[in-house]
């Protein structure tokens, strides 16, 4: 099971990934870790990534980029309206009212949503991590920015689909970051402790965001979070293109906004300027050669001078981080570490204005481009059955306040209600209950339309079907549970009705008719404890709260919410009362069944399974004409490898080994071949290219391999020479009784001296033979069959020559009164001298002792 984490940018692109007991950024077939979000349409397929990025100036009408922001959103949104002016590709209404991308792809023109255009960049990420890691991917976590509002993340999820990737969730940028930077943390504060605050500030190519956090062992809350999506790297691009293409109006009398190849050009550079005057406080030059109408340009611009020009720009960066430190009720001084990442986090102006406004230095721990990857490599590792991780819990925060209003069954007049308020913990499950007669409509919506950059505040519509009266004619408790699931997508799961239906007298499972008692629940409502009801007589419904027993609410109850709890002795004083009247008939025994009802959702933007289903099968034809059309670009480019090659060596190496009439034959073959590529074969089908070049094998090859052979054929004589030498002078030496051989039996022996001779003289005849060719016929013997002998020569004579000598055993020698066993270590190792023999028992010397003993005597 693969785990990956997807960063999808604006700009660019970064695949993490879990393996080795860590998280690793791959890299694609460039060998780089960016992969830019680029996708270029051309006459037979498509590219993406580097590839994509080289042909945007170019194609620059079927090249598309920056186009993440487009999910979600019509085409009538003025968001979409204001950029589409500075796009160099067309962007048309579709007929859903979604954004379209207008472009030529297979010399037809195509319109493609842009759920369509993200499921290309993802094909190309998952075949990057497929190739890296060997193995199919399907689950992953793909990040998102903290204001994607609920239209926008079902469009990335779509996305996700078209692909067949399992998005395991959709996480925040900000809370990956802040998850990379948590878990590998050892000195973190214990759970009853004060947490740490850390502030995480990212500023990409396109939007600023900021976060704070508190971290305690194992567990990660999000405080608040803030942005301004519409600063980021690209403003200030935008800010120096502006400025030079004023100066070459001035200057060259150009018009660089007139051709868009031109805009586009100057754009790469003042990219590339930007980030040099990062690093370096002294003029820099810009020029582009061939600019416009064949002049050439330049300019120059130091730091001071773009610091300047961007003032504006960098006074935006104080009002998300006074926003983050008003919602999260924090002073500069509780905030441990703020923590930068993101590549226009590099422009030395904006660390001083963040670093400024905290009083502290930034720090730069993380890696500023992989940072939001690794986090979601990490998310999808903890969410995966596959890895064991550490444990660790990430609770989100809701960026936007969430409300819900509704219709009264008799009246006009609508009850709201705020679900969840802005920087609740998430995900996190409420259970409000109505009191209903018939079926009923909930529309959820952001509380507060000014502070969500989205135009539609309705996130959605919801139908509770299939509501009833009870029996008697009273309404229906009905129970409709509204969550903020993993993806930070507001969603109504599940709706239930209470029923009261009469029980039998046998039934254990039977209670008594007393439905204010509150131990009667539906099976999701069962923790009384944490149940908080609020009366509300103007909507004549009962919206009762209640978490799903994950998380606890961070919002504390308002002042007329009152708990359960405190009306349990209520009743037990109307039951003291009826102490002392008459008794009463008994009542009949009603059991509570809970009744799943069907909800409705009609949301404000979905795509529908039809739609989906036809951008699958869309993206399946796409992928199979990529693969075609590089297989016929393989196929191609082998022949052209191999007309350089053959001509390169004909005049070199492989020109002893062709005749020269071969030689001018198959030179004019390699010619014709050449010029055929370049001009009928510029397009030709995949099996042209395979006819060639077997034409150019039958007869390339036989050279080749008359070159092989001669290289190889000396070699593998000289090893079988060596092997015949080594096994006659074996038997020469058996023939001379040398006592090494003769153990072996002389039947043996004379197999080994007939191979021996068969051998040397195939060798010499083959020899012989071979020496009387010239180079440039075919040779008499291959190497392999020479490496074939050299193997049949060792099976025949390695066993024979190898054989084992037989062990002759010593004979024992018995215990005697007067000398010792031999077989006896101990007897024969001395108390001083081990190894030396022991005297005899009755005290006269061994024959070899005399000499020793009479020098002691004397």
């Amino acid at each position: 099971m693969s785990v990956v984490g997807l960063d999808v940018g604006s700009q660019s692109c970064y695949i993490a990934v879990a393996r080795a007991g860590g998280i690793e950024t791959i890299a694609n077939e460039f060998s780089d870790r960016c992969t830019p979000s680029v996708i270029s349409f051309g006459p037979k397929n498509r590219t993406i990534g580097v590839a994509a990025k080289n042909q945007q100036i170019t194609h620059a009408n079927n090249t598309v980029s920056s186009f993440k922001r487009f999910h979600g959103r019509t085409f009538s949104d003025p968001f979409i309206q204001k950029e589409k002016a500075g796009l160099s590709y067309d962007l048309v209404p579709m007929k859903n009212g979604g954004v379209g991308i207008k472009v030529m792809y297979m010399d037809e023109e195509h319109l493609f949503s842009v759920e369509q255009i993200t499921a290309m960049l993802l094909t190309k990420l998952k075949e990057t991590a497929e190739n890296n890691l060997k193995k199919p991917v399907t689950d992953c976590v793909i990040s998102v920015p903290s204001f994607f509002t609920d239209a926008e993340r079902r469009s990335v999820l779509d996305a996700a689909q078209i692909v067949g990737l399992n998005c395991l969730r959709l996480m925040n940028d900000m809370t990956a970051v802040a998850l990379n930077y948590g878990i590998y943390k050892q000195d973190l504060p214990n759970a009853d402790e004060k947490p740490r605050v850390v502030v995480f500030v990212d500023m990409g190519h396109s939007s600023f965001q900021v976060s704070a956090c508190a971290f305690n062992k194992g567990k990660l809350k999000v405080l608040g979070t803030a942005f301004d999506p519409f600063l980021g790297g690209k403003n200030f691009d935008e800010k120096l293109v502006e400025h030079f293409c004023a100066e070459f109006k001035t200057k060259y009398k150009l018009d660089a906004r007139s051709k868009i190849r031109a805009l586009l050009r100057l754009h790469q550079e003042c990219e590339k300027l930007k980030k040099l005057m990062s690093s370096n406080s002294t003029d820099l030059p810009l020029n582009i050669e061939c600019f416009m109408d064949d002049k050439d340009v330049s300019g120059k611009m130091n730091r001071s001078q773009f610091e300047e020009l961007c003032a504006e720009l960098l006074q935006k960066i104080e009002a998300p981080l006074h926003s983050l430190m008003e919602q999260t009720h924090l002073k500069a001084e509780d905030v441990s570490a703020i923590e930068i990442v993101g590549g226009a986090t590099r422009i030395p102006a904006v660390k001083e204005r963040i670093a400024k406004f905290f009083g502290k230095d930034v720090s730069t721990t993380l890696n500023a481009d992989e940072a939001v990857a690794r986090g979601c490599a990490l998310q999808c590792a903890i969410l995966s059955p596959a890895f064991k991780v550490r444990e660790f819990s990430v609770t989100d925060a809701v960026p936007f306040p969430i409300s819900l209003v509704w219709n009264h069954d008799s009246e006009e007049t609508e009850g709201v209600h705020e679900v969840f308020s802005r920087n609740h913990a998430a995900p996190f499950s409420k259970v409000l209950t109505f009191l209903r007669r018939g079926p009923f409509e909930l529309e959820a919506f952001y509380s507060d339309p000014q502070g969500v950059p989205y135009p539609e505040a309705k996130i959605g519509r919801f139908v509770v079907q299939n509501v009833s009266a009870q029996r008697d004619g009273e309404k229906s408790k009905v129970k409709v549970k509204v969550r903020v699931n993993t993806h930070g997508i507001f969603t109504i799961s599940t709706a239930s009705m209470v029923e009261k239906v009469p029980a039998e007298d046998n039934d254990s499972s039977s209670v008594e008719a007393d439905m204010e008692c509150p131990n009667q629940k539906p099976a999701e409502s069962s923790d009384v404890d944490k149940n908080i009801q609020q009366d509300n007589s103007e909507a004549g419904t009962q919206p009762q709260v209640q978490t799903d027993g994950q998380q606890t609410s961070q919002s504390p109850p308002s002042p007329e919410l009152t708990s359960e709890e405190n009306k349990i002795p209520d009743a037990d004083k109307a039951n003291e009362k009826k102490v002392d009247q008459p008794p009463e008939a008994k009542k009949p025994k009603i059991k509570v069944v809970n009744v799943e009802l069907p909800v409705e959702a009609n949301l404000v933007w979905q795509l529908g399974r039809d739609l989906l289903n036809m951008y699958i099968e869309t993206e399946g034809k796409m992928i199979m004409q990529d693969k075609l059309e590089k297989e016929r670009n393989d196929a191609k480019n082998a022949v052209e490898e191999c007309v350089y090659e053959f001509r390169d060596k004909l005049c070199g190496p492989y020109e002893k080994f062709i005749c020269e009439q071969e030689h001018e034959k198959f030179l004019r073959l390699l010619t014709e071949t050449e010029d055929w590529l370049y001009e009928e074969g510029e397009d030709q089908a995949k099996q042209a290219y395979i006819d060639k070049l077997d034409e150019l094998m039958k007869m390339g090859t036989p050279v080749k391999v008359r070159f092989q052979e001669a290289e190889e054929r000396p070699k593998v004589l000289e090893e079988l020479g060596q092997r015949l030498q080594h096994y006659a002078k074996i038997a020469a030496d058996f023939r001379s009784k040398d006592e090494k051989y003769n153990h072996i039996d002389e039947s043996e022996m004379k197999k080994v001296e007939k191979s021996v001779n068969e051998v040397m003289e195939w060798m010499n005849n083959v020899m012989n033979a071979q020496a009387k060719r010239s180079l440039d016929q075919d040779p008499v013997v291959c190497a392999h069959e020479i490496r074939a002998k050299v193997k049949e020569l060792n099976n025949v004579c390695e066993p024979v020559v190898t054989q084992p000598k037989p062990k002759i055993e010593s004979p024992k020698l018995e215990r005697t009164p007067n000398g010792p066993n031999l077989d006896k270590k101990e007897d024969l190792e001395g108390k001083d001298n081990v190894g030396a023999e022991a005297p005899h028992q009755n005290g006269e010397c061994h024959p070899n002792e005399k000499d020793s003993v009479n020098m002691d005597l004397d």
